[in-house]
């Protein structure tokens, strides 16, 4: 029976991408390696996003090659579809695949026989990923996205529904919808008359299948969160998580302008604004870019303004990172590493204290979590709400893996502790037993 390991690097797409590889070689008869078992073939899903995620790539296939030395190994993911032939040098590597378009034949061919159309659970996650659409067209100056998955495809409405049928089957609460760009879901799919095959449409068939869970969105462009949306997440509570993670990148409209973002600051804050009226204390969370070229202290500070006006629950930041291939490694006015450093700390420290701002709104409020790992005395659990923020509750072992209702209590370093916790009766979708 022939042994296999995979390694992912990267986004929730390039995860789920990995799981489904990894079905179909069971499916198939493979073998997963165990530990230290040496693998007769490794198959790597890498990144390409910055430099760092090259080397990491790189870094990994090396120590397979060392530590499995009969292996074989595939290499696939952005960083295969932007450089094949740098990795093809590399020891081991038998196949570069390209164009992941092809992952099911892929599949198909190791396993020689069908392929899966989906994946039935998420191994090692709590929450499971669904891969509904590929591809951006959006072409911002900073990003290598584009270039190595340019090309628009959503998945079927009926292959999504019948996937998440089967990971609520399998025991996941909490299914988190996922794309290149989520929020294009459906722009190449047909439609007629007035069906719909958008997003929201896609959400609505999904909050309707019986179960107990959840479901969570993944990043979307704040230009797409449509009123529709908003409506529907505002009538399932219960069912889509109120959390949307907007990616602001700066709240400068100059440096905005040179990235070739869509919106301006006002345009961006004016959607957080819509956001809040329909939901009940959101978790709206962010990305912002520090030191992109030609960024000034003036800018800098406006991202710092604007970060604080917007109130995020968590701000993911990054130095920028200059990306071969995109625009902005050309661009002049390149900021030094130091300056790049200073600003990024001081943004970390704003979003650090946003963050115990907004968990200190949700004292006194009810929250839906689903129970992840042991805290503590192990009297406790601990898993993420609803509103995507890490929660401890007193239960035992028993209520790991189911969403349970509590009250926030207290704040606690990373979170808030739970002192009360709701077991309704009728609870709300879930399949009687």
């Amino acid at each position: 029976m022939p042994v296999f390991k995979t390694v992912t690097l990267g986004c929730k797409v390039n995860q789920y991408e990995t799981e489904y590889l990894r079905q179909g070689l069971l499916r198939a008869g493979f073998h997963e390696a165990i530990a230290d078992e040496p693998a007769d073939l490794c198959v790597v899903n890498t990144c390409t996003v910055t430099l760092e995620s090259d080397y990491k790539s790189r870094k990994v296939i090396r120590a397979l090659s060392r530590e499995n030395p009969r292996t074989e190994i595939i290499v696939m993911g952005c960083y295969a579809s932007r450089a094949p032939q740098e990795l093809a040098r590399l020891p081991r590597v038998i196949h570069v695949m390209t164009d992941k378009s092809r992952l099911r034949q892929l599949v198909a061919q190791l396993g020689r026989s069908d392929a899966p159309d989906g994946i039935s659970s998420f191994d090692r996650l709590h929450r499971a990923y669904v891969k509904v659409q590929d591809g951006c067209t959006m072409d911002c100056a900073y990003c290598i996205v584009p270039k190595v998955r340019p090309t628009l495809v959503s998945r079927p409405a009926d292959q999504v529904v019948e996937e998440v049928r089967r990971l609520v089957d399998a025991g996941h609460r909490e299914v988190v919808l996922t794309g290149v760009h989520l929020g294009f879901y459906g722009v190449d799919l047909p439609h007629s008359g007035s069906d719909r095959t958008d997003l929201a449409a896609l959400v609505r068939r999904i909050v309707s299948i019986e179960g107990e869970f959840r479901v969570r969105l993944s990043s979307l462009e704040a230009a797409e969160v449509e009123p529709e949306l908003l409506s529907l997440m505002a009538s399932h509570p219960d069912r889509i998580c109120p959390h949307f993670h907007l990616p602001l990148q700066s709240g400068s409209d100059a440096v905005l302008a040179r990235m070739r973002r869509r919106l301006t600051v006002s345009q961006f804050l004016a959607r957080c604004g819509e956001i809040r009226r329909h939901l009940d204390e959101p978790a709206i969370t962010t990305d912002v870019i520090v030191g992109f070229p030609g960024e000034g202290e003036p800018d800098f500070e406006a991202s710092c303004r604007v970060v604080r006006e917007a109130g995020f629950s968590r701000v993911h930041v990054f130095r920028f990172s200059a990306r071969g291939g995109t625009e902005a490694a050309t661009l002049p006015d390149q900021v030094p590493p130091p300056i790049k450093r200073r600003r990024a700390g001081s943004l970390v420290a704003i979003g650090r204290r946003l963050r115990l701002q907004y968990a200190g709104k949700l004292v006194g409020k009810r929250l839906q979590v689903v129970g992840e790992s042991l805290a503590g005395d192990r009297r406790r659990i601990s898993g993420t709400a609803d509103r995507y923020v890490t929660v401890q509750f007193p239960a035992g072992a028993e209520m790991m893996d189911r969403i349970v209702r509590v009250v926030a209590d207290r704040l606690l370093d990373d979170g808030v502790l739970a002192g009360r916790v709701e077991m309704p009766r009728n609870e709300p979708y879930r399949t009687p037993l």
